[in-house]
């Protein structure tokens, strides 16, 4: 019968689309549901009226891919069969540093114990399937199948005990990995290195994998940063498609970019952050008006580059947030970006999405407007710089120019933070930390950060502008 192509995922998510016409999971499960049986692949192809050798291999990819979400169970007899036919819970493992687990069920139920001799076999986020019973720490699950495994590369020590080269693990993975004879990739013992897993472990035997590259040494200036990015898998490289979309963009702000906008650069906004802050994507103005102020917040326009579907939009998808460490930063956006064309620096033109709000001295928004638009901030302020400005202290006349302006946020912000108060809003009052390193890229001290009354002012205007933001999408 003809059937028109099914995409297996949404457009744009980097799921998988088949060449071949095939039926959607829901027909196959309804299919399963009305045999009553397990049902192999040919079966299943024929009860579809599947019969060409390539319409057959796009559904047992389909197949597989309902094994791996734990839709389906594939028994030892190559038959497939329906997961709650055979009363199984199917979940992610979450591996506990003492030995044991517990499966996070795929359809949110409560957490199954998963006791050391069930965790033998598992690693961290591997797919399993499960038959739970009641055990003496209530709910435990007894291993069925590994639907999937979540752990193809690990990060550890280089070791040599008796002749036999092994690696123990740095990160969530326990167990010891064993190195066949001559995949070692030049590590010697005491190297941090990764390995590639080639053969997971089983109840009886250890993981067996290679060595594909040499970290550094244990110690070494910056080493704890690198094994953190390795061992948590986080994305630290920008594919070729990505940098070849990011060639096409100039180093600033063109006529053309900036066409069909609304022109701020005539207003003194200015960005205030952290002293140790790269990119700044957020800015703020403020001026008087008879019944209180006109109130500016400017995010950095980062959708005018990155475009849905494009390259750039699915290596920022796959990071999903910038990663913070004490010594380096991995950005969900390439620095071209996220610290040049998207980041709000003094004296050049960027491209901002504002939002505009009147603000009463009762501190209550009256009105509100969002538009596209083209600035150039004024001036870059630390937190300390900008109270410094307001409270009027000597050195402080460098950004004189921007002070009047600050003095009327300073006025907004109490007034809008006493609205926040009248109607009983939480004001969670939490310390900051900051880590320092010393010369050798180790943690030498963590400190308190002194929280200023800048700090509630930009709190306060973000804050301001996303209730107007939620109520203009509502």
């Amino acid at each position: 019968m003809a059937r028109k192509p099914h995409t297996e995922r949404a457009a744009g998510t980097g799921e998988r689309t088949y060449e071949h016409a095939i039926p959607s999971r829901e027909e196959l499960l309804a299919v399963m549901e009305r045999a009553g049986r397990p049902l192999t692949l040919q079966a299943l192809a024929e009860n579809v009226s599947i019969r060409s050798e390539s319409h057959q291999r796009a559904l047992e990819n389909r197949l597989r891919a309902m094994v791996r979400d734990g839709q389906l169970l594939r028994n030892r007899v190559a038959e497939y069969c329906l997961v709650r036919h055979l009363d199984l819970v199917t979940g992610t493992i979450q591996a506990h540093r003492d030995g044991f687990g517990f499966l996070r069920p795929d359809d949110g139920g409560d957490d199954v114990y998963l006791p050391v001799g069930e965790m033998r076999s598992l690693w961290d986020g591997d797919r399993i399937a499960v038959r739970a019973r009641a055990g003496r720490k209530g709910c435990e699950g007894q291993l069925v199948e590994i639907l999937a495994r979540g752990t193809t590369s690990v990060v550890g020590r280089f070791e040599r005990e008796r002749g036999v080269d092994m690696v123990l693990p740095l990160g969530g993975v326990r167990t010891e990995v064993l190195i066949g004879r001559g995949a070692d990739g030049g590590a010697r013992p005491g190297d941090i290195v990764q390995v590639e897993i080639l053969e997971h472990p089983t109840r009886r035997a250890h993981a067996i994998g290679q060595v594909s590259s040499v970290v550094g040494q244990s110690g070494q200036s910056g080493i704890d940063t690198e094994v953190a990015i390795l061992a948590h898998g986080l994305p630290n490289e920008w594919s070729a498609e990505t940098l070849a979309e990011l060639a096409r963009y100039p180093d600033h702000v063109t006529p053309a970019f900036a066409r069909g906008r609304e022109d701020l650069r005539p207003l003194p906004l200015v960005t205030i952050d952290g002293a140790d802050a790269k990119d700044f994507d957020d800015a703020v103005y403020c001026e008087p008006t008879k019944d209180g102020w006109r109130l500016l917040v400017a995010i950095a326009d980062v959708a005018h580059y990155v475009e849905p579907g494009t390259a750039l939009d699915q290596d920022a998808r796959l990071r999903g947030t910038s990663v913070y460490f004490p010594n380096r930063v991995l950005p969900m956006l390439p620095e071209a970006l996220s610290n040049g064309l998207c980041s709000l620096k003094p004296a050049v033109d960027r491209l901002c999405l504002c939002c505009e709000m009147r603000v009463s001295r009762r501190g209550v928004v009256s009105d509100a407007r969002f538009f596209d638009a083209v600035m150039r901030s004024a001036a870059r302020l630390t937190y300390a710089e900008a109270w410094q400005i307001i409270e009027g202290e000597p050195g402080a006349s460098t950004h004189a120019r921007v002070r009047p302006q600050l003095e009327h946020l300073h006025a907004a912000y109490l007034a809008l933070a006493g609205a926040r108060r009248r109607r009983g809003a939480i004001d969670f009052e939490t310390r900051e930390t900051k880590i320092a390193l010393d010369a050798h890229g180790r943690v030498s001290e963590v400190r308190a950060v002194e929280r200023l009354p800048s700090h509630k002012i930009i709190e306060e205007c973000m804050i301001a502008a996303n209730v107007e933001t939620a109520k203009h999408l509502r």
